[in-house]
């Protein structure tokens, strides 16, 4: 890929570089949310050029020095928050996406902190491995005290925001008896294909699964997409509409994201912090940007008029400035296919975060109410007269 071929606004000079990943630590920006300021400084102090693997090496180092810190610690909750804080450390080490030797080492340890932070938590985690293709689905579960069974949420991550954050993320969930399953999205992380039309078979597998456990209720499953992530779940909410109570597009693809003429404006944005276009790149497994714009229009949603097919309930959310996926995206889907029910954010950004609106905020006040009214529904039409949620 070339990061400075003129159909793309140039990315940020070495300095400019320096200064945002400080201000975002400063004011817990995404990715800088979890990261010290004094290990951020130190970090980019130490940065002397914009080649992949030298960001890397200085933010790996300061995870050692954490993790270090971390081994030292003599109190359980001490050690819990700094193998914690390695973990968000070396994550922006990887960042956007370990591509390189070094940012594949950075993502390893911050694998290996993540488990030890997970460990020294008093809710379990479960690494889960369903057979796939040959290879396998690797996702975290997370449930309530108690034998269940439990509504699930399986919830997908996004480009570059992945299981081990939207694995935390379900310890809002956990509390109103909600159990979760954290996944990489095809074309990130841990997962075992790109992303391509049909990838999402993958959830179908999960939800397979979820079918066999008897701490799931299978009768009441719900799907989330983080950021591109919501694209996969408006894909599941049409093949799997018979299985779910509901999903959630939350800042998701859908047909305008995918076009040359949105890309080539989106990979310049200054509201993503680093290599947009080889994050991108990477979920299809294509490295020149010709590649990438011949790829992309194949995955919108209007082909087939899949967009206008019966789906599950859903709910749509994003914000109206976002310069990452275009509006007109959540736009669309309201306006095509069965009624759905959103939630936008006119002065947000990405996510519909902005204008005191962050992530636990959006779950607590927006995403919780809505699965919690969807679950009373069912809940009411099963005692009422039995229906499945299909039939309701």
């Amino acid at each position: 890929m070339s990061l400075l071929d003129p159909r793309i606004a140039a990315p940020r000079t070495l300095e400019e570089l320096k200064a945002d990943v400080v201000r975002r630590v400063e004011t817990n920006g995404y990715p800088g949310r979890g990261i010290r300021l004094a290990d951020a400084k130190a970090a980019t102090a130490a940065l002397a050029s914009l080649k992949p693997d030298d960001w890397a090496k200085v933010w790996t180092d300061a995870g050692d020095r954490v993790v270090a810190e971390a081994e030292a610690a003599t109190a359980p909750d001490e050690r819990r928050e700094l193998y914690k804080t390695a973990f968000s450390t070396y994550t922006m080490g990887r960042f956007p996406t370990p591509t390189t030797p070094g940012k594949k080492t950075a993502y390893g340890k911050a694998l290996s902190a993540y488990m030890r932070y997970a460990e020294l938590l008093p809710q379990k985690l479960e690494v889960v491995r369903i057979p796939f293709e040959g290879s396998e689905i690797i996702g975290y579960f997370r449930k309530p005290d108690g034998t269940g069974p439990f509504p699930l949420m399986v919830q997908c991550g996004g480009l570059d925001f992945w299981k081990e954050q939207v694995a935390d993320e379900a310890l809002n969930y956990i509390p109103h008896g909600i159990c979760v399953f954290g996944v990489d999205m095809p074309g990130t992380g841990q997962a075992p294909i790109k992303g391509d039309v049909g990838s999402e078979r993958m959830f179908t597998a999960i939800f397979d699964w979820a079918e066999t456990r008897p701490d799931i209720d299978a009768t009441r499953m719900f799907m989330r997409g983080v950021s591109w992530g919501g694209h996969w779940a408006t894909r599941v909410a049409i093949t799997e509409k018979n299985r779910l109570l509901g999903a959630i597009n939350h800042g998701g693809a859908v047909h305008h994201f995918f076009q040359p003429e949105w890309q080539l404006k989106a990979l310049g944005t200054r509201e993503y912090m680093l290599d947009l276009f080889g994050a991108r790149a990477n979920v299809f497994g294509v490295k020149t940007l010709d590649e990438f714009l011949e790829y992309g229009p194949r995955m919108s949603l209007l082909i087939d008029d899949q967009i206008d097919k019966p789906c599950a309930p859903m709910l749509v959310l994003n914000g109206a400035k976002d310069s990452q996926v275009p509006i007109a995206d959540q736009l669309l889907l309201l306006q095509r296919g069965d009624a759905k029910e959103a939630w936008i954010n006119p002065k947000g950004v990405h996510m519909g975060f902005g204008a005191g609106y962050g992530p636990e905020r959006t779950i607590k006040e927006i995403i919780l109410p809505w699965l919690l009214k969807k679950l009373a529904q069912h809940e009411a039409t099963r005692v009422e007269g039995g229906k499945t949620p299909a039939a309701a």
